[in-house]
């Protein structure tokens, strides 16, 4: 047999190419399906969680990938009493977790407590009407958290004297998929989606008129 001469190129025949074709395609399904296995947690979880108050998407904007991803909620107690939480934990140890009860607490001492003793601890606040949304910005500090006055139903008139509210607050323990502002910003809307419910779910007595969003922070770093 003639040896092919020297110099020339020797191209693959269509035969060759369309089974390499072929081997590059199976590839790129068997690594998109191996990558879709290891981080399918957060796409698994329902699109709405915690009796409404937590959205897929809204999990998707704080917390990584996981292969996967798992959520609690549970209500106890009524009136001033009520305490309403709800989590979600993945398999990388990121967990966004948050919590809102009635407590007989004022706007100015809820202010006081976040920002910690001398004010060492920075926060951003917003309100809108009577409700009031902050955030904690030192980097250590990752908790947002929201405060409705609330007039419980079972709480006495000779106590009417005394401020309640429902405190909601909500955290991201591990690595989170925002940082900074995002991820201060998009805490705050979760924080607030579950205390609208815990209010609810408190049947204080002055209805309150829930804007569909609260107002962006315009913060720094």
């Amino acid at each position: 047999m003639e040896a092919a001469p020297k110099g020339r190129t020797r191209f693959l025949s269509w035969k060759d190419a369309r089974v390499f074709l072929l081997f590059l395609i199976a590839l790129g399904l068997f690594c998109g399906a191996g990558w879709i296995f290891l981080n399918k947690g957060l796409y698994l979880l329902p699109d709405k969680m915690c009796e409404g108050a937590l959205k897929r998407d809204a999990v998707k904007q704080m917390l990584p990938r996981a292969r996967s991803a798992d959520t609690r909620s549970r209500s106890h107690g009524t009136g001033d009493r009520l305490n309403f939480w709800c989590d979600v934990t993945t398999s990388n140890d990121s967990i966004l977790s948050g919590e809102a009860q009635v407590e007989p607490l004022s706007s100015k001492r809820w202010l006081e407590y976040y920002r910690a003793p001398g004010g060492q601890t920075r926060i951003v606040h917003v309100s809108v009407g009577n409700i009031e949304a902050l955030a904690q910005i030192d980097s250590d500090s990752n908790r947002s958290s929201v405060y409705v006055p609330c007039a419980p139903p079972d709480v006495p008139p000779g106590n009417a004297s005394q401020s309640y509210a429902v405190v909601g607050e909500a955290y991201i323990d591990g690595r989170a998929e925002a940082e900074g502002a995002p991820r201060r910003q998009a805490l705050t809307d979760f924080v607030y989606q579950l205390t609208k419910h815990a209010y609810k779910l408190a049947e204080c007595k002055a209805p309150v008129d829930f804007p569909r969003e609260l107002p962006r922070y315009r913060d720094s770093g």
